[in-house]
């Protein structure tokens, strides 16, 4: 398996210029500065390397425990690459999943370690059995995304208990990618010392430009990490940490704001799929801003996405997350822009598909299996 990311070329190269509707990537409609309140007092100095103590206070409020188990990162890509650098050795074992976030098997095997990822099953759940059979004495990680991107199904309590178990039995740890939870206090990472809860104030809030992210954990994991930030970052963006802190202390504001969008969004979307029964199937989200459709058409997402791409409009097609047969599509937008992408993309359903040249963008999953091997 190749470590590129397909979705990067997707977005940055294939998708570049060619569409002015959005409804591919995976967070809320993006605020604007002026939604913000700027101090116009912050001295523009380097920072702390865990984030400042405030902003770490409203972070660990979330998951009613204090700063010390947090640290702050650029993004929460950064807080996931720091965690990896840090659990990981050469030789460890990692499991994670796909459909999936790509960087949860290409980042351990660039480290060294023996990446399996495993199918989840038809209905997108985890097989806890199929990860206990995967397993080896040298399991050091599992990664879970949850909910999930993209497929927009959450993890279970049963699910995380048996692999919260799994990692115990061989002294490793559970890494959550929480990016889509509004309830953090209910997190499996609370109280426990092997599971760790990575989020940030993109997806939800609709702020991917601040780049403001976060690691949750035990507090001397958390601190190791911080050290090794300044081999990448040193510190965020004071700035930023500044806009963050009020955003997180308005919290109940901005989760009234995502049930809006995310609530009217999915009507619409629901809607729309029920009259096209013969080319789509929705996977109802659990709390995601975006859906997973499953196109029952034959044509593969990625021709169809292209073709959806000629009208202007962007999805993520599965292949670019590991899957197959199915696009992501985020709804959580003002209903006047979602109504005109899926009017668009109505079109594309009733034409006819052409053939392409050679397609650039490549799929991380090689076919049919249950679980690829990944090592560098």
């Amino acid at each position: 398996m190749s470590t590129e990311y397909p979705m990067r070329r997707w977005v940055f190269e294939d998708a570049a210029g060619r569409y002015d509707i959005d409804l591919g990537d995976s967070n809320v409609q993006c605020r604007h500065l002026a939604s913000l309140a700027v101090p116009a007092d912050i001295e523009l100095n380097y920072g702390m390397d865990r984030g400042t103590q405030r902003l770490r206070e409203l972070i660990a409020e979330q998951y009613g425990d204090g700063a010390d188990s947090v640290a702050v990162t650029h993004g929460a890509q950064e807080a996931l690459y720091l965690l990896y650098n840090v659990l990981l050795r050469p030789g460890d074992q990692v499991i994670t999943f796909r459909p999936g976030w790509p960087q949860s098997w290409a980042v351990p095997a660039l480290l060294s370690a023996e990446v399996d990822v495993l199918d989840l099953s038809d209905d997108f759940s985890i097989d806890v059995a199929a990860v206990r059979a995967a397993a080896r004495p040298n399991l050091r990680l599992v990664v879970v995304n949850t909910p999930c991107n993209p497929t927009g199904r959450r993890a279970g309590p049963l699910e995380l208990a048996g692999l919260a178990d799994l990692v115990a039995e061989t002294g490793g740890y559970l890494l959550l990618d929480e990016e889509y939870s509004l309830d953090l206090a209910s997190s499996a990472a609370v109280g426990s010392d092997r599971v760790f809860s990575v989020s940030s104030v993109s997806k939800i809030y609709g702020l991917p430009g601040l780049r403001v992210g976060w690691l949750y954990g035990p507090p001397a994991v958390v601190a190791a990490c911080a050290e090794r930030k300044h081999l990448t970052s040193i510190s965020n963006s004071v700035l930023c940490e500044a806009l963050a802190c009020g955003v997180l202390a308005d919290r109940q504001f901005y989760a009234a704001e995502y049930d809006r969008l995310t609530g009217g969004g999915l009507r619409l979307l629901r809607d729309w799929v029920a009259r096209h029964p013969d080319k789509l199937r929705l996977l109802p989200p659990d709390g995601t801003p975006f859906a997973w459709l499953q196109l029952t058409t034959g044509e593969s997402a990625l021709s169809f996405c292209r073709r959806v791409l000629d009208a202007g409009v962007l999805l993520m097609p599965a292949e670019t997350l590991g899957g197959q047969g199915g696009v992501r599509l985020c709804f959580a937008r003002e209903q006047r822009e979602l109504a005109e992408g899926l009017r668009r993309i109505d079109a594309v359903l009733h034409s006819v598909p052409v053939d392409r040249d050679p397609l650039t963008t490549t799929s991380p999953n090689p076919g049919p299996g249950r679980m690829e091997h990944v090592s560098r």
